[in-house]
């Protein structure tokens, strides 16, 4: 106990000596101040008169700063936010509506049809009856080979097949008159038969020296010349990708343009989606830009899913149609597509900026009766470019868009009349986030 006593003795000593200490400084500063105190009691009109027009100019910048700094607190620091003190907002009114499901993806152009143009026979090339980057139609003559050989081959086979011909006719009356025995006809018919088979061989063999197209399209490049030798069977160097086939030791290429068909990926979490509106017998519309002002817009539709998912990128392939009568669109181009997948029917859909997110999930203010601010828990279901669809409000209910950051639950509210909300279509520009088929339904 005496130890305890003596630390209080000293704790008691070194608090008196503290407080002795704060009164002398304060006696000190109070003396200091003294002829301060006196000249300010000595100010008369003439020496701050004198005082303001000497510091005139930097009495109204300091006035103009406090100015300027007041309304900077009123701007950044509202009167919405003093209690009781109503809010300005900006609202729309909930109205269910269908909203298409969009699945965004990059693809590739790649043509509906494209042909290499090889000779069937070893030949030179007596003629060429078709120009670079020429539109062809099915049918066309394109190249006309050397046909002096296989004409005159074929002329031969054909007199020998009328030959036949007469002579089976001939051995045909000779049996009605028992000239003959049956026999002797039918062997009459057989050579006629093989006689008119060589003669139509003979006849392809002709039609191959004048090279037709066998679809409509554009010529591209030709790569051979009046007198050049062209083999048949001749190796051939062939490269195929997503957009095209391309090889080495064909004559010209032809490429179907109108329709001309894209070829893009879809996530695997996008599959079920489709599936499910491909089996309602629906083909999906797909939109199409192309280079990257993107100002034309094309529009088709979905005619294959693959019938396998890539396991490398998880994703599975699509081909979609076009028309491209203007045929500026070509194979290899790189191409932004929109896919609707499907549509969201009596969804309600408000603008992306209204959703308030907080450490419990994601709310809206709505607007009650009685004009104040209500929050409501909601559960986001499909959004893409500024349109949210969510479950959780009703048609009708008065949404904040704008302002709801200066609300709590209670606030009274004031509609501004110089803003307008937002509307509340989407307008395709990134990826959106797709739902799953749990939620769609």
């Amino acid at each position: 106990m005496s130890k305890i006593e003596s630390s209080l003795d000293e704790l008691f000593a070194k608090l008196v000596q503290i407080k002795n200490t704060g009164k002398a400084r304060l006696c000190g500063l109070w003396q200091q101040s003294q002829p301060q105190i006196s000249k300010l009691k000595s100010l008369d009109l003439v020496t701050v008169k004198a005082f303001v027009l000497k510091f005139k100019w930097r009495i109204l910048l300091v006035l103009i700063v406090l100015y300027a700094g007041s309304k900077a607190y009123d701007y950044f620091f509202p009167a919405g936010d003093k209690a009781n003190a109503p809010v300005t907002i900006t609202s729309i009114v909930v109205e269910k509506k269908d909203v298409p499901l969009i699945i965004e993806a990059t693809g590739t152009i790649v043509s509906a049809s494209i042909v290499d143009i090889r000779p069937m026979v070893t030949n030179t090339v007596a003629k060429i009856e078709v120009k670079d980057g020429q539109e062809v139609k099915a049918g066309d003559l394109l190249f006309t080979l050397d046909d002096r050989n296989d004409k005159a081959n074929y002329e031969k086979l054909k007199a020998l097949a009328d030959d036949a011909q007469k002579q089976y006719l001939r051995a045909k009356e000779l049996v009605a008159k028992n000239f003959i025995s049956k026999a002797g006809l039918e062997t009459s018919l057989a050579n006629a038969k093989s006689a008119q088979a060589a003669a139509r061989a003979a006849e392809v063999q002709l039609s191959f020296d004048y090279i037709r197209s066998p679809i409509d399209g554009r010529a591209g490049i030709v790569n051979v010349f009046p007198g050049s030798l062209v083999q048949a069977s001749n190796i051939v160097s062939t490269s195929t990708n997503s957009t095209a086939t391309s090889s080495v030791g064909s004559m010209v290429t032809i490429t179907q343009l109108n329709p001309i068909n894209v070829q893009f990926v879809i996530p695997e979490k996008d599959i079920p989606v489709m599936l499910e509106n491909q089996l309602d017998g629906e083909a999906m519309s797909v939109n199409v830009t192309v280079g990257e002002s993107g100002k034309k817009t094309y529009e088709g539709k979905v005619i294959v899913i693959d019938n396998q998912v890539d396991p490398s990128i998880a994703a599975v392939r699509v081909k979609a149609q076009i028309p491209n009568t203007d045929k500026t669109l070509l194979p290899g181009q790189f191409a932004r597509v929109s896919l609707i997948a499907s549509t969201l029917k009596d969804a309600l859909a408000i603008p992306s900026q209204a959703v308030v997110i907080n450490p419990r999930g994601k709310l809206v203010y709505v607007i009650d009766k009685d004009g104040k601010a209500v929050s409501k828990p909601i559960k986001v279901v499909y959004e893409y470019q500024g349109l949210t669809v969510v479950t959780g409000i009703e048609a009708g209910d008065r949404v904040v868009v704008e302002g709801k950051q200066n609300l709590r639950p209670g606030s009274k509210i004031r509609e501004s009349k110089n803003q307008t909300p937002p509307p509340t279509s989407p307008t395709p520009a990134s990826a959106p986030v797709t739902p799953s088929p749990t939620e769609k339904k």
